[in-house]
């Protein structure tokens, strides 16, 4: 599932945890090439057209969007992958990497997870995540994304933005190219969205996918 390059996660997490730790304007990492260029190429082929049809259509003042995370509509090559992101492998990259004592866990029912897609106009508005699962009554953590756009262009909107704690500036701009992944931790101060609605000219949409980790409780900071 992981560019040889990267096969060796502790000393990939130990090289990149204090880069993580250190993060403006909240610990995040941003990191390229990460996975296996075919596998999210078999990926990005399976991504279901009818995502509009067979997942959740969001669209309101605050989001445009479509998502997926019934795992028996996705393909076994999804579901591979999504389930080598919930292994106890790479948790505990995520561990090391973000220094979090708390024992990480897993989300199997990928709520608010999975796969999502912006067609044009679509967008998120900045905010802050939910900070409870709603079934395991666990506290979140980490939020992944990982990017399925290829020769995406900055023109073409659906950036993700990271924005201070007094949601006053954004420090990040991030552009959902093609295996890019995106961590970061989740606060009730890791402000983030893409405000900036797509706008590809061939009507490409913007694809990616959303995994989620928690604990058995945090620090109160």
């Amino acid at each position: 599932m992981i560019n040889k390059k990267f096969l060796n996660l502790t000393n990939e997490a130990q090289n990149k945890k204090t880069n993580y730790l250190s993060a403006s304007p909240f610990p995040h990492i941003v990191i390229d090439n990460f996975f296996d260029e075919n596998i999210l190429n078999i990926i990005l082929e399976d991504f279901p057209k009818d995502i509009d049809k067979s997942g959740e259509d969001y669209n309101n003042k605050a989001e445009k969007k479509l998502t997926l995370n019934d795992v028996t509509k996705l393909s076994k090559t999804t579901v591979e992958f999504i389930n080598f992101l919930n292994s106890s492998i790479f948790i505990e990259y995520l561990q090391q990497l973000t220094d979090i004592k708390e024992t990480l866990i897993p989300d199997p029912y990928l709520v608010g997870g999975g796969l999502h897609e912006l067609r044009n106009d679509g967008f998120l508005n900045i905010h802050s995540d939910f900070n409870r699962h709603p079934k395991m009554k666990l506290d979140r953590r980490l939020n992944i994304l990982i990017y399925l756009n290829k020769n995406w262009k900055d023109e073409y909107g659906g950036q993700l933005q990271l924005w201070d704690k007094n949601m006053e500036k954004c420090e990040q701009n991030i552009v959902p190219i093609f295996n890019r992944m995106v961590i970061f931790s989740t606060t009730d101060t890791s402000y983030h969205g893409n405000p900036v609605k797509v706008n590809h000219p061939k009507s490409i949409s913007r694809k990616s996918i959303a995994m989620y980790y928690y604990s058995n409780g945090r620090p109160h900071s």
